[in-house]
């Protein structure tokens, strides 16, 4: 999946949506990923659910004569016009502390001393981080009474059949690693029995290898990898990544609406986007951006406070780099698959090489990338077929001067940030 990630808050109501969904569409994605539109509780945030058949006002065009609904179908249809899917983020680890459900079914929720318990985390500082606009489902009584059809799972599973009603087809699972695994495989098998090609990704960030492939395993078609925090340098990515690529794909991403921006991240270097979207891109199946990360926008999204007026005017356009990637993704299986992917030993460490295997068959591929998005490096190999191991001819198929014929000894003035994409005529 190429995933465009389209805000609400900041894209505004949905018949504003189509220019958006143009550009998703020229730049080769096939899924836009849309933050939760329903109604909101009285915290504002877009995690914070009071009704999930309701729709955001916010994203509600009052000129429009059509319904709330028919507007988000309306919008669906112009994704499929463009042959976009949607895909929508499903909450259910919690809702609002202010729902109606709260007050209608107070046994849904987890209680302390008496008290709906609200969700929390530990940061990686130790301090507990508790979100006390929120209500925690009581998933595992959801499991102990799993047949009842006036439950909290049959409510689940009302929640995706509504969402498919107003044309989503696919959904980013929030959590999805602190619900029970079964309670994954019992609501995607029901949703599946009428909705058998929905497909369901699930938010795994933030949690050990070892959860991240329990939840894996509960029968989601894809998860999150944790590419845009690798410094190039380290294992711990490959590592994690051969945990998990066995049992479902996973999705790469430069930044996220959970991020900061990476052009002001990185004081304005539009070389580090091109080097970072490349490597996510290439690196696993899937790849995912954030509206505005084509433009180098700064201002960090915010699922409360952002508006349609925090929109920026460009400040690069990357549209046409990100295009070039996600058509190397389409032409070669290989990169828009999960592979073994293992590094390789170059005397310079201010290079990266990566060698990615074919999961069937003899098709290699080769990601030469210089990891200082500054400063040149030099790359020089006596024989590129001692890194790529095929008999056959090499493609270069770099996004930034590719070369017909790749001569032995091969060198090349690798620019700040710039990748060399090589691979094998059986990829």
């Amino acid at each position: 999946m190429k995933i465009y990630n389209l805000f609400p808050l900041l894209a505004g109501p949905f018949d504003q949506w189509d220019p958006h969904l143009d550009r998703a569409a020229q730049m080769g994605f096939d899924w836009v990923f849309v933050n939760p539109i329903q109604q909101l509780g009285r915290s504002g945030s877009l995690y914070s659910i009071a009704d999930y058949f309701a729709i955001n006002p916010a994203l509600v065009s009052a000129d429009s004569e059509l319904e709330p609904d028919a507007q988000v179908q309306a919008m669906a249809e112009h994704a499929g016009e463009r042959d976009l899917s949607l895909m929508i983020d499903l909450v259910i680890n919690h809702c609002a502390e202010d729902s109606p459900l709260v007050r209608e079914h107070p046994e849904w929720f987890v209680r302390q001393h008496g008290r709906i318990q609200h969700p929390f985390c530990i940061e990686d500082n130790g301090n507990k981080v508790v979100w006390r606009d929120l209500a925690q489902f009581d998933h595992q009584r959801a499991l102990q009474q799993a047949d009842d059809p006036d439950g909290l799972l049959a409510y689940f599973v009302k929640i995706v059949e509504h969402l498919i009603t107003l044309g989503f087809r696919g959904f980013r699972c929030d959590a999805a690693y602190q619900l029970p695994a079964e309670l994954w495989q019992r609501l995607i098998t029901a949703v599946r029995d009428n909705h058998p090609e929905t497909v369901f990704v699930a938010e795994t960030l933030g949690c050990t290898p070892e959860q991240t492939r329990t939840t894996a395993e509960a029968g989601f078609d894809a998860i999150f990898n944790s590419a845009k925090w690798w410094d190039l340098h380290g294992n711990w990515l490959l590592e994690q990544y051969e945990l998990t690529r066995q049992i479902a794909p996973s999705i790469g991403f430069p930044e996220s609406h959970d991020t900061r921006r990476m052009y002001e991240e990185f004081d304005s270097n539009v070389d580090a986007l091109r080097q970072r979207y490349l490597f996510t891109a290439l690196f696993a199946s899937g790849v995912m951006i954030p509206i505005g990360f084509e433009y180098g926008f700064r201002k960090r999204l915010d699922v409360v406070e952002t508006t349609p007026d925090d929109w920026e005017e460009p400040h690069v356009d990357l549209t046409g780099f990100i295009r070039q990637v996600n058509a190397i993704k389409d032409e070669v299986p290989l990169l828009d698959s999960e592979g073994r992917i293992e590094r390789l030993d170059h005397p310079d460490p201010a290079i990266l090489v990566l060698r990615k295997h074919a999961t069937n068959g003899p098709g290699q591929a080769l990601l030469v990338i210089n990891k200082d998005p500054w400063v040149r490096q030099r790359f020089y190999v006596e024989d590129l077929r001692h890194l790529l191991q095929s008999p056959g001819p090499i493609r270069d198929l770099s996004p930034d001067w590719p070369m017909d014929e790749l001569p032995a000894p091969f060198e090349f003035w690798l620019g700040p940030g710039m990748a060399r994409v090589l691979v094998s005529s059986d990829a």
